[in-house]
C-alpha cells in the first residue's frame, strides 16, 4: 500500500526533475535573477532620470545649447551602468561557481557514461543566458514603471508642465541586453570547473579546492599579482600626471580596474589569512575555530562570498573620499577656503551619487546572502555530522553567523582601504593641477581626506548585512535531522 502511494510521488519528482527550466528552482537561481533584474532596472531608470534631466536642461532658454552638460550626463550614466554591471558580474559568476561546486558529483557521473565537459559548460552557459534574459526583462518591466512615476512626480513637483521626454523609448532595450549578455558570459565565466570535474569525483559529493590546490595555481596567481602591480604603478602614475594635467584621472581610473581586477582573480589567495585573522578576534571557543577554520579550509568559498562585499564598500568609500578630497584640494589650492557655494554643490552631488552608488552595494549584499546559503546547502552532511558528534543547534548556528561575520569583516576593512585609496587617487589626478581662487596655487598635492559619518554608516550597514544575510543560512543549518543529513 506504501508502494503504491509513493510511486506517483516519485513519479511526479522525477517528471519536474527532467522538466526543461527546472533547474531555475535550484538554490541560488532566484537571487541571480534578482541581481540581473536590479541591473537592469538601474540601467533602465538612470536612463531615463538622465535623459529628463536633458530635458529640462534643453528647455531652458540660459543652458539650453549646452553641449558639454549633454555629454556629461551621458559619460555618466555609461559608468554608473557599468559599474552596477561590473559588479553583477562578479556576483553572478561567483553564484555559477559555487552552484557547479555543488553539481561536482552529477557532472562526474555524467562524464562517467560519455558526456563531454564541453557540452555540459555549454549547457550552464545557457542556463546563465536564461537567467540573464528572465532578470533583465523583469527589471526592464520594474524600471520603466518606476521612471514612468518618477518623471510624473517630478513634473507635478518641479511645475514643469510638457517637456519634450518620452519614457517609454528604444535606448531602454540597451541596458537590459546589456545585463543578459553579462550574465549570460559570467555563468560561462564561473562554468569552468566543470573542466576539470573527472568521472572519479561521482564518488564524492560537493568538493572545492583546498588552499594548497589554489596556492599551487602560478599561473593564475602569477596573472592576479600583475594585474595589482600594474594597476598600482598606473594609479601611482595617474597622480604624478595629475600634477601636470587632469587627464592624469584617466591614467588613474585605468589604474584602478587593473588592480581591483587583479585582487578579485586573486581573492582565493589572499582573502583566506584575512579571514582567519578576523576570526581570532571572535576568541578561542570551538565554535569560533571551526568558523575561522573553514576560511582556509575552502578558500574558493569564502572570497567569493567576500570580494562581492568589497566591491560594494570600495565604491561607497570612494566616492565619499573622492568628493571629501575634492574638498581639500580646492581649498589647498585657494589658500586654505573653500567657497560656502561650491562646498554646497558638491555635497548635494556627492548625495546623489551615494544614492547611485548604493545599488551597487545592494547587489553586492544580495551575492553574498546567496553564497552564504547556497553553501550551506551544500555542506549539510558536514553539518550533519558536527550535530551527530554533539554540537547543539546554537552552536551550528552560532558558527554560521560567524563565517558571515568573519566574511563582512573582512570585506569592510579591505574595501575601506581600497576606496580611501581608489578615491584619494581620483580626486588628486583629476585637480592637482588646476589652481582654484583666490590664491590660485597649483600644483596641489594632499593627504587622503576621510569622511567620518559616511565611514560610520558603511560600518553600521556591514554589521546589518551580516545579520541579514545569516538569517536564512542559519534556519537553513538545522532544518534536517542528522541521519537524514548523513545519508546523502
Amino acid at each position: 500500500m506504501t508502494a503504491v502511494m509513493t510511486a506517483p510521488k516519485v513519479g511526479q519528482r522525477r517528471a519536474a526533475a527532467s522538466a526543461p527550466l527546472a533547474w531555475l528552482s535550484e538554490r541560488g537561481m532566484g537571487a541571480s535573477v534578482l541581481v540581473a533584474a536590479i541591473s537592469s532596472a538601474f540601467g533602465v531608470v538612470l536612463i531615463s532620470a538622465t535623459g529628463y534631466i536633458a530635458a529640462m536642461l534643453r528647455a531652458d532658454p540660459y543652458i539650453g545649447d549646452s553641449g558639454t552638460l549633454d555629454f556629461v550626463l551621458a559619460v555618466l550614466t555609461v559608468l554608473l551602468v557599468g559599474v552596477a554591471v561590473y559588479v553583477a558580474a562578479i556576483v553572478t559568476a561567483n553564484t555559477f561557481s559555487t552552484v557547479i561546486a555543488g553539481r561536482t558529483r552529477r557532472i562526474a557521473l555524467l562524464r562517467l557514461i560519455g558526456a563531454s565537459a564541453r557540452a555540459q559548460r555549454s549547457e550552464v552557459a545557457r542556463q546563465g543566458l536564461v537567467v540573464g534574459a528572465i532578470g533583465a526583462f523583469l527589471g526592464l518591466i520594474a524600471g520603466t514603471a518606476v521612471a514612468a512615476a518618477g518623471v510624473w512626480a517630478a513634473g507635478r513637483m518641479l511645475g514643469l508642465g510638457e517637456l519634450d521626454f518620452t519614457v517609454v523609448q528604444p535606448a531602454l532595450l540597451i541596458p537590459a541586453a546589456i545585463v543578459s549578455l553579462t550574465t549570460w558570459t559570467a555563468a560561462w565565466a564561473g562554468s569552468r570547473r566543470v573542466l576539470t570535474v573527472t568521472p572519479l569525483q561521482a564518488l564524492s559529493g560537493a568538493a572545492e579546492a583546498s588552499h594548497d590546490q589554489v596556492s599551487a595555481r602560478t599561473g593564475r596567481n602569477v596573472a592576479a599579482f600583475g594585474l595589482f602591480v600594474a594597476g598600482g604603478a598606473l594609479l601611482a602614475g595617474g597622480i604624478a600626471v595629475g600634477l601636470i594635467s587632469p587627464l592624469g584621472v584617466v591614467v588613474a581610473f585605468g589604474g584602478g580596474i587593473l588592480s581591483f581586477t587583479g585582487l578579485a582573480r586573486g581573492a582565493a589567495l589572499f582573502m583566506p589569512p584575512v579571514l582567519r585573522l578576523v576570526g581570532r578576534l571572535f576568541g578561542r571557543s570551538a565554535t569560533a575555530r571551526l568558523a575561522a577554520e573553514n576560511a582556509l579550509r575552502h578558500p574558493e568559498r569564502s572570497s567569493r562570498m567576500a570580494i562581492g562585499v568589497v566591491m560594494g564598500v570600495t565604491l561607497v568609500t570612494m566616492f565619499a573620499v573622492a568628493i571629501e578630497s575634492v574638498k581639500a584640494v580646492i581649498a589647498a589650492s585657494g589658500g586654505g577656503v573653500m567657497p560656502s557655494e561650491l562646498e554646497t554643490l558638491l555635497d548635494s552631488f556627492a548625495a546623489i551619487m551615494m544614492a547611485l552608488v548604493a545599488v551597487s552595494a545592494v547587489i553586492a549584499g544580495v551575492g553574498l546572502v546567496n553564497l552564504l546559503t547556497i553553501g550551506v546547502v551544500q555542506r549539510r552532511r558536514e553539518l550533519g555530522l558536527l550535530r551527530a558528534l554533539g554540537v547543539s543547534n546554537t552552536q551550528v548556528r552560532l558558527m554560521v553567523l560567524l563565517e558571515a561575520a568573519h566574511a563582512t569583516i573582512a570585506a569592510l576593512a579591505a574595501g575601506l582601504v581600497l576606496g580611501i585609496a581608489y578615491g584619494w587617487a581620483g580626486a588628486q589626478s583629476l585637480l592637482g593641477s588646476v589652481a582654484m581662487p583666490p590664491s590660485w596655487q597649483a600644483p596641489t598635492l594632499v593627504w587622503p581626506a576621510v569622511p567620518l559619518w559616511p565611514v560610520v554608516v558603511i560600518v553600521a550597514a556591514t554589521a546589518v548585512l551580516t545579520l541579514v544575510a545569516a538569517v536564512v543560512p542559519t534556519r537553513l543549518a538545522t532544518r534536517v535531522a542528522p541521519v537524514e543529513a548523513l545519508a546523502e
